[in-house]
């Protein structure tokens, strides 16, 4: 896989028919490593290791719903209220991040009213804090650790 521009983490991967698989820690199972994966799981690490995120306030990969329309998020983080305290939306380090990568988010924040986002193609990283009561946001170098939420 493809260097990624993420600290240098260990994971446990599986050989099965041919197909390489990652362990998630968070769905605590194998999964298919794909381009995409290689970079959720490099986030997950982040979250866990360098942020300090309990695993237990972290979920990956569910559907939700934006004007009807089923969606799958790649990684949420909860504050300890039940509300959401991040959104991060990975893609592969091929997919350039863009204007459409941002408009995905947004859609999913205006169901899941966030207070961070982040955008990532392992390569390259965008960090926002939402203002929701003034509908903006600004962008930040880096998002907060769990200390400090």
């Amino acid at each position: 896989m493809q260097a990624l521009n993420f600290p240098k983490f260990s994971f446990r991967f599986k050989n099965s028919e041919n197909k390489v698989s990652i362990f998630d820690p968070i769905r605590k199972k194998f999964v298919i490593l794909q381009p995409e994966e290689w970079v959720r799981q490099h986030c997950l690490q982040v979250l866990i290791q360098d942020k300090n995120y309990p695993k237990s306030l972290i979920n990956v990969e569910k559907e939700l719903r934006v004007n009807d329309l089923k969606k799958r998020y790649d990684i949420v983080v909860y504050n300890s209220d039940g509300t959401i305290h991040l959104i991060v939306e990975c893609k592969a380090p091929s997919i350039p991040i863009n204007q459409s990568t941002f408009d995905q988010i947004a859609q999913y924040n205006l169901t899941l009213n966030a207070t961070y986002l982040m955008v990532t193609n392992g390569l390259n990283h965008y960090y926002c804090q939402m203002d929701l009561e003034a509908e903006c946001y600004a962008f930040l170098k880096d998002i907060p650790d769990y200390s400090r939420v």
